[in-house]
């Protein structure tokens, strides 16, 4: 059977056209401006649906960089990252995976929840996180040069994982790192009327609602309620929903399956928009 070329991608399929919306909260923009200009590799770290990704996307858009996103998993293994020989009726042929079209394009590379994925994956991308920027492609014998725009950037939620999930410090002290957490009240109600199309008087209920939400992490919640949860509801309010039946649905529900704790989400919802 014989080995076929190396796929080829255009680097104009992964970049971002329209800017995404991001509402800065602080310097964040220009830190991260600076650790690309030295190609430093960057962890984003802060709780679920706080706006990591959309600042990936707005920081690729705003320096003309294709951006290659992966959603790690715990089935993920190192070779859907860096790729596989596959079959076809030619013979064999090799396929890149996702990081390793990254290396070669010069695209940002965003591996989201990163501690999702096996340790075992994670150690793969440790060379292109030094002074040496390669990849071993090892089944193939290929030693991927990364291209001189490449950076990859990892995210996870340190208040959420485990012991058994937490990077390895081998890991971490590869990466520059940037803290996010959930705007201030202001901003938040900014960001939410914007992204769901609601007035600012629901927006500031709905973020009043997840702040109390927010307080009661690790007293019966695990999490509390996103930013992103908020423009789920916002959205279905602005679809003519009531608001307290796009809470149910958006906000309360998903967060729990304690009956006490969706009574006590519930009654916040009720207290900013009744019955």
């Amino acid at each position: 059977m014989s080995e076929s070329s190396v796929q080829e991608f255009n680097k104009e399929d992964f970049v971002i056209s329209e800017e995404p919306y991001y509402h800065p909260v602080g310097d964040e923009v220009e830190r991260y401006m600076a650790a690309y200009d030295v190609r430093m590799p960057v962890m984003l770290k802060g709780p679920t649906g706080c706006g990591k990704s959309r600042f990936v996307e707005y920081m690729a858009w705003k320096l003309k960089r294709p951006l290659i996103t992966v959603a790690c998993n715990e089935d993920m293994t190192a070779a859907d990252l860096v790729g596989r020989f596959l079959l076809d009726v030619n013979g064999t042929r090799w396929q890149d995976g996702p990081l390793t079209v990254a290396a070669r394009i010069g695209a940002i590379c965003y591996l989201d929840e990163v501690v999702e994925a096996r340790q075992d994956t994670t150690v793969v991308i440790h060379p292109l996180t030094d002074h040496r920027r390669e990849l071993p492609l090892e089944k193939k014998g290929e030693l991927v040069k990364a291209h001189p725009d490449f950076q990859l950037v990892i995210s996870y939620n340190p208040g959420y994982q485990s012991l058994m999930k937490d990077l390895k410090q081998s890991t971490k002290q590869r990466f520059g790192a940037m803290s996010f957490d959930y705007p201030s009240h202001e901003v938040e109600t900014e960001i939410v009327a914007h992204e769901a199309g609601v007035d600012a008087d629901v927006a500031a209920k709905l973020v009043q609602i997840a702040e109390r939400s927010r307080n009661l992490k690790g007293h019966g919640l695990d999490e509390g309620m996103s930013t992103r949860l908020l423009i789920y509801a916002g959205q279905l309010i602005a679809k003519g929903i009531s608001p307290a039946a796009a809470c149910q649905m958006a906000l309360v529900e998903p967060l729990t399956d304690d009956p006490d704790m969706r009574d006590t989400l519930q009654a916040a919802v009720q207290t900013f928009f009744g019955e």
